[in-house]
């Protein structure tokens, strides 16, 4: 399917693959896109990354509107323990109001969780050997990210369609007029070799559009620890050949060339984090 020629409507959910949907808030006010998305398999549902307080009215409309009813949600799961991610818990614990929902994380971020006053029992990802089968058999699996950007960060995958929801990695922040939900790279993107702009919003030189590769590499810079951490995930991720990368900010990439593009531009990054404020180690003689 060709993604970008839909004719999106971002006040309701947007389908990315069979039976997932983003379920997110298009904050026209704000810099940062934060995606939260659901799976649906008949009739269960699992939300990730569900969303800050601020956002839960949104989201929940978007979850209704595509008709499931609240009881089927059995999961949410936490990539890492933010406030984008984590603050409506209380709220989406009181609407679903079901004994069985299940929060999965990992046991660093759990102790972060239960700031959030959870009633939901708190899962690792470790302890259910790193992944869940649902009722029908559908396996979703989960991949220790360690430090990228918290100690107990993970991404998940959905085997049945190939999407990986990765959290902050893949993440970008820039003006809401030049966010789109699906990446629309310019072929000239994928094998740039020129500078960057040093903004986000400035155009390239090139294709005198909003550089990609600013706002992806802004983000990680601030976001990211170091560069060991971030090039230990893209390595986790290169195992994995997922066909979709849906991040938790920014824009979800479908174009084969687009997601190997943009693993090889953070491999390459080596001036994340810390490694961007100190000098280059030097050699003792």
């Amino acid at each position: 399917m060709d993604m970008v020629s839909l004719n999106i409507d971002y006040d309701r959910p947007v389908k990315i693959a069979e039976n997932i949907y983003w379920v997110g808030f298009a904050d026209s006010e704000g810099r940062l896109q934060c995606n939260p998305y659901l799976i649906i398999d008949g009739d269960e549902a699992m939300l990730i990354d569900g969303g800050s307080r601020p956002d839960f009215s949104t989201v929940m409309r978007k979850v209704l509107q595509t008709g499931i009813s609240l009881s089927q949600i059995r999961y949410l799961v936490y990539q890492h323990y933010d406030p984008d991610l984590c603050g409506s818990i209380p709220n989406l614990e009181s609407i679903i109001n079901t004994s069985d929902l299940k929060i999965i994380s990992h046991a660093e971020n759990n102790p972060f969780i239960r700031h959030y006053a959870p009633k939901s029992p708190l899962l690792c990802i470790d302890k259910l050997g790193g992944n869940i089968s649902l009722r029908s058999g559908r396996v979703i699996r989960f991949f220790r990210t360690p430090y990228a950007h918290s100690a107990g960060s993970f991404i998940t995958y959905d085997q049945n369609t190939g999407v990986l929801f990765t959290s902050d990695l893949f993440g970008s922040a820039g003006a809401f007029n030049y966010w789109k939900l699906f990446a629309t790279l310019d072929n000239a993107c994928s094998s740039c070799i020129i500078s960057p702009p040093s903004h986000p919003d400035e155009p390239c030189s090139e294709t005198e559009e909003p550089c990609p590769w600013t706002g992806m590499h802004s983000f990680h810079r601030r976001i990211m620890p170091g560069n060991k951490q971030l090039h230990h995930a893209m390595g986790v991720i290169e195992t994995i050949g997922a066909r979709i990368i849906a991040p938790q900010h920014g824009s979800i990439l479908y174009r084969p060339e687009d997601i190997s593009a943009a693993i090889d531009r953070l491999k390459n990054m080596d001036d994340i984090g810390i490694d961007g404020i100190l000098p280059p180690k030097r050699a003792f003689k």
